[in-house]
């Protein structure tokens, strides 16, 4: 079973037991955050498509939180002695997708 889920004003495809990293979330590790926003669902023979969204959440497991790699921004104005160097790390959550569950339905597909 694969579905597309709205996390953080982002869409991904997801299946039980893939590992996905999205931007922070404010969940601690080990705890269990709901999606209810789901866009598709398809398991292999049918393909659930929301108006705007299909009845039902995919639930996931953060596993920890961290920053992404460096980016680095750099500003310079030829001849005029202007330089500006900054850095950013962007900050991310990871996590484990357990179960994607359909609403009205006794389709459930968990790890």
């Amino acid at each position: 079973m694969r579905a597309v889920v709205e996390i953080a004003a982002q869409q991904y495809t997801v299946e039980p037991g893939q590992i996905l990293v999205v931007p922070h979330l404010p969940s601690e590790p080990g705890s269990t955050v709901e999606f209810p926003h789901l866009l598709l669902v398809e398991d292999g023979t049918t393909v659930l498509l929301g108006t705007p969204y299909v009845e039902g959440c995919v639930r996931a497991e953060v596993l920890d939180h961290g920053k992404g790699k460096k980016v680095i921004v750099f500003k310079k104005k030829r001849r005029k002695g202007y330089k500006r160097f900054k850095g950013h790390r962007q900050l991310y959550t990871r996590l484990r997708i357990t179960s994607i569950e359909l609403r009205g339905s006794s389709t459930t597909e968990t790890v």
